[in-house]
């Protein structure tokens, strides 16, 4: 008989936000932090101040209303590398927003490189002037990447494709810097920034939706939101300052439905020299149209979802989310040395959210 995993922690953060959740879990932020920069290349983490300091000043020049909280987490922690936890945004993902008993649902996975994201994985009860909701991250991290509000609406981001001059595999990571750089003059807000400001003010589905579609951010992003009615689901892809909103065929991985030609699916870290253009696109839409033609019922709780090529060796997240029921599940990944594919190592227990 296979033992229960470790369950995820749920921290009731309504008062005191993430500056109290990184106080009072230290010891899992410091965790957290050493195993994300262990896996950085040894130059890139004595560099870690530096990219630190940049980070601070490129977040202080958006229109964050959490740069104060950073700022106090790190400097409660004392050490390097909160700022970049915070600032960093390179991750895969897969998400799917769909009906099933007449009740909207939204399931998504995370793919990141870092390890320790899926053993450090926690829920935080969190709260703004329109009620609570769960957000389902890290300690030391004041963004919203998945999240849920019983009775309001669920939420995720993906990464959005990557702004190309060229197809060349080996310009890819200058493309990246340059899209970094272009960044520096823009004063927008952060796209997880935004969620998580998002699920603090909307009271509704068509709010949050109006917010995530018309808001400027920094970065491209796609969100994907669900309400607690038939038919409130959607894709929202973003540009800067533009949108594209699909309420059908309501599946995303990261790259836009329509591929457009100056514009890239995301890969991973480890294919980032050798995969070609189309290899990435089509990794993007192999993970997305999986993900659409499943059949299977997110009510069973089993997340037999999460195979490939939807699991893939970064997956470090899985989540599933019906806010109109108030079910919220997640699971964190590692892989373990020598594995192909990550295992889950923590679970919740079909944790069911209180509005």
């Amino acid at each position: 008989m296979t033992a229960p995993l470790p369950a995820i922690p749920v921290v009731d953060i309504r008062s005191g936000g993430p500056v109290r959740r990184a106080t009072e879990g230290a010891e899992r932020v410091r965790a957290l932090r050493d195993e994300c920069v262990a896996w950085l290349p040894r130059a890139a983490t004595a560099m870690l101040p530096g990219i630190d300091a940049m980070t601070r000043r490129w977040l202080g020049r958006s229109r964050s209303p959490y740069i104060g909280e950073i700022g106090t987490i790190a400097a409660t922690v004392g050490y390097s590398g909160i700022w970049f936890l915070n600032g960093c945004y390179q991750w895969g993902c897969t998400t799917l927003a769909c009906e099933q008993a007449g009740a909207p649902w939204l399931a998504r996975t995370l793919d990141w490189p870092f390890p320790g994201l899926g053993r450090y994985l926690e829920i935080a009860r969190m709260q703004g002037p329109a009620g609570v909701f769960d957000n389902v991250g890290w300690p030391g991290y004041a963004g919203a990447l998945t999240a849920s509000a019983p009775g309001r609406f669920a939420a995720a981001i993906n990464q959005a494709p990557l702004r190309r001059r060229t197809h060349h595999p080996w310009l890819r990571p200058l493309d990246i810097a340059l899209n970094a750089l272009g960044t520096w003059n823009i004063r927008h807000i952060p796209p997880d920034h935004l969620l998580r400001n998002v699920f603090e003010t909307c009271p509704n589905y068509s709010e949050a939706k109006h917010r995530l579609e018309t808001t400027p951010i920094a970065r491209p992003a796609i969100y994907s939101l669900v309400g607690c009615e038939s038919g409130e689901r959607c894709v929202i892809e973003r540009t800067e300052e533009g949108f594209v909103t699909r309420n059908e065929n309501t599946s995303a991985a990261n790259d836009w439905f329509e591929s457009a030609p100056s514009w890239e699916a995301r890969t991973r870290a480890d294919l980032m020299l050798t995969c070609t253009y189309e290899e990435t696109a089509a990794r993007s839409r192999a993970r997305r149209e999986h993900i659409a033609n499943w059949t299977g019922q997110f009510s069973n709780g089993c997340f037999d979802w999460v195979t490939p090529p939807i699991l893939n060796p970064y997956t470090r997240v899985a989540v599933e989310m019906c806010p109109a029921t108030g079910i919220l599940r997640a699971i964190g990944y590692e892989t373990r040395p020598g594995a192909e594919l990550p295992q889950a190592v923590t679970s919740t227990c079909n944790m069911q959210q209180a509005a």
